[in-house]
Parts: C-alpha cells; structure tokens; sequence
C-alpha cells in the first residue's frame, strides 16, 4: 500500500486532504509543521490551537499523525529572509519561500526518509507528469506560491484538492463530519495567523521616523515611522490628510524617505518592462523566448507579457498594457496555458 504523508495544518483544506486520501486507499499518517510558536505583543501565535484540531482530524479518520519540528530552519530560511528583504527596501512573499525550502524540501525529505512514498498537501493546484496546473477553482488557485518547487518534489507530491472548489471543500468535509469544516482561513503573514506585516517587521526593526515627501513637488507632507513599512503602489497609512488620496511611488531606504503622489498615471508606479532574477523554471528547462500569461501576484489576473533573455542570463518580461506596482522583490509567475512554467524575482 503506498503511504503517503499529508501535511496537516489544523485547517479544512488539509484535513480534507488527508480524509480523501484515506477514502482512495492509501497508508495515510498526518504530519504537523511545527513551524512558528512565537507569540507577539497582543497576539497570540495559534499553532497549538492548530495542532490540536489536526491531530483531533487524525483521530476521527483512524490515521498515524507525528509533529515534525522545522522551527529553527523556518526562521532561518523564511523569517530572517523576509526581514532581510524588508530591510533592502523589497517586497517579498514568505509563502513562496515556506514552501520551496520547507514544505518540498525539509518536509519532503523528512517524509521519504521516514518510509513515506509520497506527500501530499491541501493546496489549490494540480499535478501531471511533474508539471504544475492551474486549479479548477481559479480564484482559489495557489500555483503562484508554488513556482519555485522543483519537478522532482512534484513527482513526490499529490494535491487532492486541485479538482475542487474552495465551498465544494467545505461541504465534503462537513459530510464525513470533519470538525475543520467551518474553520477560518487563515489571514495574514503564513506562519503568524491573523497579525499584520507592520506589526510583524515592527517587533526585528528599529522604527525610525522621516519624511513623506510629494514626489513632484519635492515639498514633506508628513511623517512616517519607517520607510520599510511601505511598499510601491500603496495608499493606507499614510495619515496625509485632505485633497485626493496619495500613493506611494518610491522609497530612499538610507534616507529613510517615503515619497507618495496623488497622480495615478505617474510613470513611477506603472512598467512596461521588469527585468526578473533568481529564476525558477519548473521542468528545469528555461522556455522559448514568446508571448506567455504572467501572474504579477496572488489572486491578480493573468496578464499578455513577452519573454525575451539578456546575454547577462537575465529575463525581461515586456507587458502588453503598462501594469501597475510592480515592486522589487515580488515574483512574477509564467503560465503557458494552465501550466505554470515557474518564474523569477522583480529586479
């Protein structure tokens, strides 16, 4: 009997997961990522309320469950990544990091070497042949924070619920009695639960007050606590009052300035042309150069780029129509299809 090992996060899409695994005939035993534990000032970290409902799911469907403790290789690995990033003045997405370097990776790993054939996990997405599809459930998707996993870990890997909706999902697991069925998702930074990235980043960096400066006029409209707080593109919390709304269209991170303007045609904040680094290419092989649909990120719609490479090995993504708050540090994720080819890192 093949035994897989499913990724129990204490949620309805993983114990959904591992219930229908069980139902096809496999040798299912439950694994919880004891990722983060940390709890912060006015927030306390749920991982042991997750826990808790994840081995409650084990007992109900007769399954073996373990806790496989990755804590001290996630903060290295994920945490201190997104502060370092942050840090740069980038904005990064630690989802798609978790899962390169620990959900098919360490877990993975964990997994084959503890007698595991293959894992599987609660995530929106399909996989055929070690190719990486699109979910039926478009809106739900989540091949964008799987682009940087290896065709090898997808040959290892089962996504139940690829074929499903998100309320399909919650229906199943209601029917066969699951005590997630009704559980929220899950908001926020991926291993901290509902607390935002300002009061996350406000806890490793030192708040530093500067200018908010009118990118056109050159004149400071206010104050901010630090310019790593604020990403390209964005509009809330900037505490300017009166007149249009401003938006952020730059940042000098050893300044420490934020600068922000009312125009939203300002050429600052739209690109027709993101030069890509760190590239990840799924089947290991770059693509042709051509026309391809890129995911900017999650949840954006797909949107008519062409690839071209620099002799310097480097992608540049040219868009059909100018697109909008494209920040360094971002990924920008390639589809051919619904087949997602992998991707890079704004530049």
């Amino acid at each position: 009997m093949t035994k897989v090992y499913v990724g129990m996060s204490g949620g309805v899409d993983s114990s959904l997961t591992a219930a229908l695994l069980v139902e096809q005939g496999y040798s299912v035993t439950g694994v919880y990522m004891k990722n983060w534990t940390q709890d912060l000032p006015g927030m306390r970290c749920p991982w042991a309320d997750d826990l808790a409902d994840a081995k409650r799911v084990a007992v109900h469907l007769g399954i073996d469950f373990k806790v496989f403790d990755f804590e001290n290789e996630y903060r290295q690995k994920v945490v201190d990544y997104m502060i370092d990033e942050y840090r740069a003045g980038r904005t990064p997405n630690p989802d798609i990091m978790c899962n390169q370097e620990v959900k098919f990776k360490l877990f993975l790993e964990a997994a084959l070497e503890d007698g595991a054939d293959l894992i599987a996990t609660g995530h929106y997405a399909r996989v055929a042949d070690g190719q990486l599809l699109q979910a039926v459930d478009t809106n739900k998707d989540q091949t964008y924070f799987l682009y940087r996993v290896t065709k090898k870990a997808l040959e290892k890997t089962l996504f139940p619920l690829g074929e499903f909706t998100k309320p399909e999902v919650r229906e199943m697991a209601a029917a066969r009695g699951l005590i997630t069925a009704r559980k929220k998702d899950s908001q926020g930074i991926c291993f901290v639960g509902q607390i935002g990235i300002r009061e996350f980043l406000s806890q490793y960096v030192e708040q530093k007050a500067g200018d908010i400066i009118d990118a056109q006029t050159g004149k400071v409209l206010g104050r901010h606590d630090g310019a790593i707080f604020y990403t390209l593109g964005q509009r809330h919390g900037l505490d300017i009052g009166g007149g249009l709304p401003y938006y952020v269209v730059g940042k000098d991170m050893d300044k420490n300035e934020v600068y922000v303007t009312t125009n939203l045609n300002d050429e600052a904040l739209w690109r027709n042309d993101v030069m890509l680094h760190s590239l990840h290419w799924i089947s290991g092989d770059a693509p042709a150069e051509g026309e391809y649909m890129v995911r900017v990120r999650h949840r954006a719609k797909l949107t008519p780029v062409t690839l071209t490479f620099g002799e310097d090995g480097l992608v540049t993504l040219h868009f059909k129509d100018a697109e909008r708050a494209v920040a360094a540090g971002q990924s920008l994720v390639m589809y051919d299809g619904e087949r997602c080819l992998g991707g890079g890192i704004v530049a």
